[in-house]
This record gives C-alpha cells, structure tokens and sequence, in this order.
C-alpha cells in the first residue's frame, strides 16, 4: 500500500513538473495582442515606432513626447497585457521635460519575434540605441516595473545612464518560483531567469528601488534581498500598504519618480 501510494505520488509529482516546464511561458507571460493597424490614442503628444531587427522580430514602442525635453526614460512594463497599459507613467515624466520611451515584447501588442529572455535582452539594447540617438547617457533613465525589472537590470549593467529605476522588482525568476512550489529544481527547469541579482553589481548608476509591502505578486521580502547589492548612493523607498498594481495610488509613489527627473 505504501509503495503504491509513493509512486502515485511520483506519478503526480514528474507529471506537474512536466507541465511546469513546458508551459513557463504561458504562466509567466499574459499577453494582450494588437492588429497592426490599431490606432493609438494617448492625452500627450506621442510617436509610434517599428524598430525592424530582423526578419522575424520587429518591436512596436510609443515616445511620449515633452516639452522643451531634457532627458528620456526607458521603459520597461510587466508582464501583462501591452503598452497601453502603462501610458500612465508618462505623466510623471513629460511634465518635468522628459521623454518616455516604452515597447511591446515580442507577442504583446503589435510586437513581433521569438519571445526568449536573450531577446528581451537584445530588444531593450535596441531601445536604448533610440533613446541614444536622442540624449546622451547622463540624460538616460532606464525604468523597469515587475517583470521588466530585470530587463531593466541587465540592461543598466551593460549600458551607462543616469539613473536605474526598479518598481516592484524580484531577486531572480528562480527565488519566485521557489516561493510558489519549492519542490522543484527550477534552476534546471527555467528558460526564463532573469537574475536581478547579478546585474545589480554591475550597475555603476545609481539605483532606486519602489516596493509596496502588501505585493502578493512580487513579495516585498524579494525586491528588499536586493539591498545587499546596493553601493552608496543608491535607495529603496518603501510605500507602506501598497501591492503590486496600485502603487499609483499613493501620493509616495508618484512623488518618488518625479524626485528623479527634477
């Protein structure tokens, strides 16, 4: 009977990693596709962009526009739905003469290509060669929220700017899923590792980090492992009561962001 009952359970165990490993994708990433003739519509001045890499990838962004700009923010969002679900951002920005430059990862919106953590990685590289052609690095803030915090990360790590931004960041993809279901081997198991934690000491920027402490979705106990990273000059503002997706919703947030760019 024992027996029995252990290889019911091994059954039960390969079977649910299995479907772990081979839909990763679908459970870290919720995409919203567009049409690619969906119109845009924005309450600040924009410009839509279609950066072709290659034949296969081609990343749809948005430029939210200034007045009299000084300065740009590249950003990177979640990792649900699409660019029109961020546009709020800007705000923060523009009125302090800062652009926002913000794009789709491949299969969100009207972005197109491979969807592998390398691409992302490639794909912001090109963001920031846009952002590049427009201000110098010291006019350069590089913004990452949730999942895009460790695109963000690894771009900084690689690239000068004036500033890293991480709003709800994680450790790594493998400390996150080792707090959901810790009986599996996800250093094996995961394509996706965005590893937080190895880009921030490569990060010669400062570096501010933004956490709600009632976050179910990244715990705040993740994004504050990152500390021990920290140099001087870098900062983790802790909004008190805040989760993950309404950190807008309270006056610290915003005053924080707009802190950087005035």
């Amino acid at each position: 009977m024992f027996r029995k009952v252990l290889t019911w359970m091994l059954v039960v165990y390969v079977l649910t990693g299995a479907l772990l490993y081979f839909f990763q994708k679908k459970l870290i990433f919720h995409p919203t596709v567009l049409a690619a003739d969906y119109a845009y519509r924005y309450d600040v001045p924009f410009q839509e962009m279609n950066v072709r890499v290659n034949d296969k990838t081609t990343i749809n962004a948005v430029l939210f526009k200034a007045t009299q700009p000084r300065g740009i923010v590249v950003y990177f969002h979640g990792n649900a739905r699409n660019i029109s679900n961020y546009a709020y951002v800007s705000k923060y920005f523009t009125k302090h003469g800062y652009e926002v430059l913000m794009m789709d990862y491949p299969g969100f919106g009207k972005s197109t290509g491979p969807l592998t953590e390398e691409e992302l990685y490639a794909d912001a590289l090109q963001m920031y060669q846009v952002a590049r052609t427009r201000f110098s690095p010291d006019s350069i803030i590089i913004y990452g929220r949730s999942l895009g915090t460790g695109v963000a990360a690894q771009l900084a790590s690689v690239r000068d700017c004036k500033r890293l931004v991480l709003e709800a960041p994680y450790y790594n993809l493998t400390d996150m899923a080792m707090r959901m279901a810790p009986i599996y081997p996800y250093g094996f198991m995961l394509n996706f590792k965005f590893p937080t934690n190895e880009y921030l000491p490569k990060v010669t920027a400062p570096i501010t980090i933004i956490h709600g402490t009632d976050d179910r979705t990244v715990p705040y106990t993740s994004g504050l492992k990152l500390k021990e990273f920290f140099k001087k000059g870098d900062s983790f503002i802790t909004i008190s009561g805040a989760g993950h997706n309404n950190l807008k919703e309270y006056p610290l947030f915003g005053e924080t962001v707009e802190e950087l760019v005035k």
